[in-house]
């Protein structure tokens, strides 16, 4: 599996813009990571850019959110691995975070809810005028993006990374997609 089947994949399974912006974002903070961690950048971006390929499908139950993703995405061509870290990315089936690339896309997920929040309460709404500490005051707001679970992006800590490194390093990512997410 190429990286222009994949995105064909979430094309014809997502029609939410904004999810398939999420998923674009992951992407890249996935790709930002493998290469902080010397890890396979292309496994870590399709993981992070398939990982709620079931989203709609699965019309947000949350029971069923990324049982038929790792299924979806390993009969695609995706590794064993790419599947496993996708599964277990939703902690509504406790299935333990094994792995790097399960725990890399664990804290990846959230944080893009964090950083797309974070610029569009910026007067132009753009990426380019968030800068990391922000992003941080931000992490400490509870009720500000509230979905983007603290816990969960904290566990960059399991990947050896500090928190600020972790958002510094999301920031730059998304920043260089950032035409892509419309921000």
């Amino acid at each position: 599996m190429n990286r222009e089947e994949a995105l064909d994949s979430v094309k014809a399974n997502v029609e939410n813009e904004n999810l398939v912006k999420h998923m674009l974002a992951t992407e890249a903070i996935m790709r930002a990571l493998a290469r902080r961690l010397g890890e396979d950048t292309e496994e870590w971006g399709l993981t992070g850019l398939l990982h709620d390929i079931d989203m709609e499908l699965t019309e947000g139950d949350m029971k069923s959110h990324s049982k038929l993703g790792a299924d979806l995405v390993k009969e695609m061509g995706a590794s064993e691995a790419m599947a496993h870290a996708i599964l277990c990315h939703n902690a509504a089936h406790g299935i333990p975070l094994e792995t790097k690339l399960d725990k890399a896309l664990f804290c990846a997920d959230p944080l893009t809810g964090l950083i797309i929040a974070a610029a569009l309460v910026r007067p132009d709404k753009k990426l380019a005028s968030v800068e990391a500490r922000s992003v941080k005051k931000r992490f400490k707001e509870k009720s500000f993006a509230a979905g983007a679970s603290r816990e969960q992006i904290a566990s960059c800590s399991e990947l050896g990374l500090e928190l600020d490194e972790f958002i510094e390093l999301g920031l730059k990512a998304m920043k260089g997609i950032a035409k892509e997410l419309g921000l």
